[in-house]
Order: C-alpha cells, then sequence, then structure tokens
C-alpha cells in the first residue's frame, strides 16, 4: 500500500507547477533564436551556471550507484566519480573561457571553426550523431532506468486510478511486451511494469513541456530548485538513518559486528571504510591507474557537452570559470558527504543476503536507497525525498534533452540539411520548432533503449569505454594547433572499432579502459601529424577563442607575443591542480572523520592527525587557486578578424 500522504502529494505537486510555470514565463524568449534557446541569450551567472551543471550530475541514477558500489567495493571505489573533480576543473581554469569565447551554440560546431579541412563538416555532423544521439540516448536510458527504483515502491497507480482505466493501461502495456518492472520475475510483473510505465510518461510530458517551452532559461532555472530540493532531502535522509542507529559510531561499530565474516562479495569491514588505496579491496596498479586517468580518458574530458554548454552560456569568462567551481564543490565535496551515512546505514537496514547471485548483487544492493527511504522516512520528508529524486531525473533529462536537441537542430538541420545540402538559411523561428521536435524523438529513442539495459552501472560501463580513448584528443585539440580534423575522426573510428573486440578480448575493465586510450590517442595524434591543418584557419580560431597552449606559430603570425599563451597554460593549470587539492584533500578529511575510516597503512601518526592534515591542506590552498584562477581576470575580448 502507497505510504504517500496529502502531504507528500502536495510537495509533489508544488514542484511540478513551479516547472510548467517556468516554462510558460520564458517561452516567448527562447522562441526568438536558438542563442536563446539553447544558451539563454549568454546571460547566465557563474553561480548559476555552476548549480544547473551540479543539479544534472546529482541525477537520479547516482545515488543507487553510489550505494552499490558502497555496499559491494567500499568507499575507495567512489573515488572513480571524485576523480572527475580534474576534469570539470580543467574545464573552469583552462578551457572554458575559450569554449565562451568561441561563440558557437554547440560543441560540434567548434569543429569547423577549429578546423579548415573538408573534413570538418563530417566531423561535425558525425560529434553531432555520436554524441547527440548515441551517447545522450545512453546516458538517458541508465538515468530512466534508474527511475523504476524510485518510482515502483511509491507510485502505485494501480491503487489510484479507477480500476477498469487501469485494467486498459495494463493491457496496453502488456501487448507491448517490455516489462518495466525493477524484478521482471517477480510477482505482478504487469501491474508493475504499468505502474512504472505511467510514471515514466508522467515525468517526461511535465519535463518535456517546461524545457521544450521555456529552453535553457527554464532548464536552469528549475536546475536550481531541484538541486536545493535534492541536498535538502538527502541531508534529511541521512540525518534520519543516523539517528535510527545511534550515530555515525554505532554504524560503523555494526559494520565491523555484522560483516566480521565479510559483507557483500566478500568485502570486509576495513575495506568497506577505507578512503585510501592501502586498506582499498582490489587497489591494484592498474585499477589505480585507471582511477587516476580516467577523468582524462574519457568523452567530456574538455566539456565535451552541457557542461561545455553552459560555460558558452556564461555572461563573462569569470563567471565560465565560477560555473566549474561551484559544478566541483557541490557534487564532489557536498553530496558525497550527504551520501556516505546513507549508504553505509543502508547496509545495516538491509543485510546482505548469501543467496543473492554475484551477477545480480550490484543492482541488488542499488535499491536499497529507495527502500530505505518508504521504511525510514515519515510523511513529508518522503515526498520530500521523493521530489527531489524524480526532480533530479526531471534535471537530468531536460539537460540531456536540450543539449541533444541542439546537435539535431544546430548541426545536422541547419548546417547539413538547411546550408550545405539545399543552400539556403533557415528561419530563425523554424530552427526553434526544429529544436522543441528533437526533444520528443531524443526521448522515444532513450526509452527504447531503456528497455535493453540490465543494471546502472553497466550502461555506464559501456559509455565510459566508447568514450575513453577520445579525451586526451578532445582537449589537445585546445592546446595544440598541430591536432586535425581527421586526427578527431580517427580517434572516433577506432574508439567504435575497438570496443567489441576490446570487450571480448580482454575480461579487465581496467585493462579494457588504457587500451583504449592508447589505441584511439595514438590513432588521433598520429594522423594529425600527417594531415596539418589550414594556417589561416588556425589564425581564425585562435583570433577569436584565444587558446592557452603551445599555439607560438599561430600567435607570432597575429603579431602577438608567442609564449603568452604557454604563460597562461601554466597560470591556469596551477589554479586547477590546486583546487582540485582541495577539495579532494576536504572530501577525505572530512569523510574519513564522519565515517571513522581508517588512515592509511603508510601513516605513523595517530588518526586525528591524519584528519587534522587532510582538512588543514584543504584550506591552506585556498588563497592558492583563487589568486592564480580569478586574481586580476578580467577576461579579453577576441581579435579582430583581419588580424
Amino acid at each position: 500500500m502507497s505510504t504517500l500522504g496529502w502531504v507528500d502529494v502536495a510537495v509533489l505537486l508544488s514542484f511540478v507547477a513551479y516547472g510548467v510555470a517556468s516554462g510558460l514565463w520564458s517561452r516567448k524568449r527562447a522562441s526568438r533564436n536558438l542563442e536563446e534557446y539553447f544558451l539563454a541569450g549568454r546571460s547566465l551567472s557563474g553561480w548559476t551556471a555552476g548549480l544547473s551543471m551540479a543539479a544534472t550530475q546529482f541525477a537520479a541514477d547516482t545515488p543507487l550507484l553510489v550505494t552499490g558500489l558502497v555496499a559491494t567495493a567500499g568507499i575507495f571505489a567512489l573515488w572513480q566519480l571524485w576523480i572527475y573533480a580534474l576534469a570539470f576543473l580543467l574545464l573552469g581554469f583552462v578551457l572554458a573561457p575559450s569554449w565562451r569565447r568561441a561563440r558557437v551554440i554547440t560543441d560540434a560546431e567548434i569543429t569547423e571553426l577549429r578546423y579548415g579541412s573538408r573534413a570538418a563538416l563530417w566531423l561535425r555532423v558525425i560529434k553531432a550523431v555520436y554524441f547527440g544521439t548515441l551517447f545522450n540516448c545512453i546516458v538517458l536510458a541508465w538515468v530512466l532506468f534508474a527511475t523504476r527504483a524510485v518510482a515502483e515502491p511509491i507510485l502505485v497507480w494501480d491503487q489510484w486510478l479507477p480500476g477498469g482505466l487501469f485494467a486498459h493501461l495494463q493491457a496496453l502495456v502488456s501487448w507491448v511486451g517490455v516489462p518495466l518492472a525493477v524484478d521482471p520475475h517477480g510477482p505482478e510483473l504487469w501491474v508493475r511494469s504499468t505502474n512504472n510505465a505511467i510514471s515514466l510518461l508522467a515525468v517526461a510530458v511535465v519535463t518535456l513541456f517546461y524545457s521544450t517551452t521555456g529552453g535553457l532559461r527554464t532548464v536552469v532555472r528549475t536546475d536550481v530548485l531541484q538541486l536545493v530540493l535534492a541536498l535538502f532531502g538527502t541531508a534529511v535522509y541521512a540525518g534520519y538513518v543516523i539517528v535510527h542507529f545511534g550515530g555515525m559510531g554505532s554504524i560503523v561499530d555494526e559494520i565491523f559486528l555484522r560483516y566480521a565474516e565479510g559483507g557483500p562479495g566478500g568485502i570486509a569491514p576495513l575495506e568497506i571504510l577505507a578512503f585510501t588505496p592501502s586498506r582499498a579491496k582490489d587497489a591494484s596498479l592498474t585499477v589505480l591507474a585507471v582511477f587516476a586517468l580516467q577523468w582524462f580518458i574519457q568523452l567530456n574530458a574538455d566539456g565535451t557537452g552541457y557542461l561545455a554548454q553552459r560555460s558558452m552560456a556564461c555572461r563573462s569568462d569569470r563567471d565560465a570559470k565560477l560555473a566549474s567551481v561551484v559544478l566541483t564543490f557541490t557534487q564532489v565535496l557536498l553530496r558525497s558527504l550527504l551520501w556516505l551515512p546513507i549508504a553505509l546505514g543502508l547496509l545495516l537496514l538491509f543485510p546482505h543476503d548469501p543467496a543473492v547471485p554475484a551477477s545480480g548483487l550490484q543492482h541488488n544492493r542499488e535499491v536499497t536507497f529507495v527502500r530505505g527511504m518508504v521504511e525510514l522516512l515519515p510523511a513529508g520528508a518522503l515526498g520530500l525525498m521523493l521530489t527531489a529524486m524524480l526532480a533530479a531525473l526531471a534535471s537530468t533529462l531536460d539537460t540531456h534533452l536540450n543539449w541533444g536537441a541542439s546537435y539535431w537542430t544546430n548541426d545536422l538541420y541547419k548546417r547539413l540539411v538547411c546550408q550545405a545540402w539545399l543552400g539556403r538559411e533557415p528561419q530563425e523561428r523554424t530552427l526553434v520548432w526544429v529544436a522543441r521536435g528533437s526533444n520528443l524523438v531524443i526521448l522515444g529513442l532513450a526509452l527504447a533503449v531503456m528497455t535493453q539495459l540490465s543494471s546502472i552501472e553497466g550502461a555506464w560501463r559501456i559509455a565510459l569505454l566508447l568514450g575513453a580513448g577520445m579525451g586526451p584528443l578532445l582537449v589537445l585539440r585546445w592546446l595544440w594547433w598541430r591536432i586535425s580534423a581527421w586526427g578527431e575522426l580517427a580517434c572516433i573510428a577506432v574508439s567504435l572499432l575497438a570496443a567489441g573486440p576490446l570487450v571480448a578480448g580482454i575480461d579487465g575493465e581496467a585493462v579494457r579502459l588504457l587500451a583504449m586510450a592508447l589505441l584511439a590517442t595514438g590513432a588521433g595524434i598520429g594522423v594529425s601529424l600527417l594531415t596539418p591543418e589550414d594556417p589561416e584557419q588556425l589564425r581564425v580560431f585562435y583570433a577569436r577563442a584565444r587558446p592557452p597552449g603551445w599555439w607560438n606559430p599561430v600567435a607570432g603570425s597575429l603579431g602577438l607575443e608567442p609564449g603568452e599563451g604557454l604563460r597562461r597554460l601554466a597560470r591556469a593549470t596551477g589554479a586547477m591542480l590546486a583546487a582540485a587539492l582541495c577539495v579532494l584533500s576536504l572530501l577525505t578529511g572530512l569523510g574519513a572523520w564522519l565515517c571513522q575510516s581508517p588512515e592509511p597503512t603508510w601513516w605513523p601518526l595517530p588518526w586525528g592527525l591524519w584528519i587534522a592534515a587532510q582538512i588543514g591542506v584543504g584550506l591552506a590552498v585556498v588563497p592558492v587557486w583563487l589568486r592564480l584562477g580569478f586574481a586580476g581576470d578580467s577576461g579579453f575580448s577576441p581579435l579582430p578578424r583581419n588580424q
């Protein structure tokens, strides 16, 4: 029987009303042109853009993934998520100003500004399909997949709708023949599948309405509210978990007692709590190498996607930097400190069942996050957390729909169909309507992909492997003038062609990722050296975007001091590394204190000094990254094109 009360329903409907009203409020401005629709007129503040990024990253699937990883591999396994702080800060301090100054609508469009060869157009089209459709739909699919676990125990439409109406809907779902229940072998399969189908449809319709109506302005506005709800709701949830067991000390003590002989997957208590590799489970050198490089060997290493979109939508270079800093501290530090007590408490609230097969262990632990909501939270708090989870889904959904539609509209319809094939310029209002229609098609494709997924983590691994080799080249195209369009095409081709053989021929995921990175990046650099770009196009790109790094010949040809790009790169990299040390040291110190995690085996001093050292280092480097990243940062305008 549903545990939702009228207070819970009121909280949920209030968010729906806010989203719909926001969409209607921004519809006229969003309808003017693509820049208003996809980039909010380039008017976002750094705080707003950063919170919007964090809201999308929060997602409905991520707390489930975190819960499963902590239970089966320990806290240390979360470093494969936390290490992305380096990617976010690389975007902010090194690349975000150049993204913004490029004045493009999508990251795919940057290819024709960066490259002058005939391959640039086809690279742009391939990226629009690869990123905007293939990769984007996989991400959307696993987020939708997670929503079933959130909705099924709480949104019981068979108890709320008239019996005749529900029977007709159930007949339709069973006729389609795709089970949408969390457990496809459990009782009342088609009742649960129908409930989940209605829930997914309801969330999708509301999200489609406000995101397609109001564009990025509405997406960002609802994102900020969603993030506030998610953080507050998660804090309430964590509080109830801690109080239920009598404090964090009691949770830790009980984990040692309950799992003295081994927890899920045979993991020991110290391994569950470990922040550092010396005490972690299966922390081999290969695994550590992947954790250290994963932020760089992935598809979004340079911000490609909605992170670049938010950077391009900022009103100044300084705001574009600030956005990534806000994202990093909110996502990596704040939300992790809220999720850790929940993940540990759920290990006790729902003890490990040895009968669960190893193949289903991850998923079995993931769904305990929602089961804990239902069992622990009273009316009002349950509605708040349910709204936060569904709003997190909506935030991820609206961002990926808006971002995916930008490829379909700006790069496929406008550039390829209208300009390249038909030889005409489309009207701005027509483009906006194409964008709105694209949202619907992308959502349909994502729903189709969702029916093929077996677990959240499984989809994440597939997407990670596909993009593993592309990150280094995407970063290098900003930092080094020698990278070419043909090099990027070679990198994409190798990634697609090598994925199947690597999955079939290599058992270890860590080795697969490293092999993909070496193959794809090596191919991209090798082909780039053989296919140099037009010097005039390089000058046009540098004059507008002013990227940092190894651009001496291009800068010199424009009458600029050749070494200024390298100096800017050094300063920005210093800010990035100092900020990363800050957030990761604070996370380790505060997280280890909260969870009473053991110090590393090589630390010779008392545990308390380990905690103090981590927090002290984190606070000490704050002035460093503030000075390197922001002091005297007034930005500069692109050079005139005739230079």
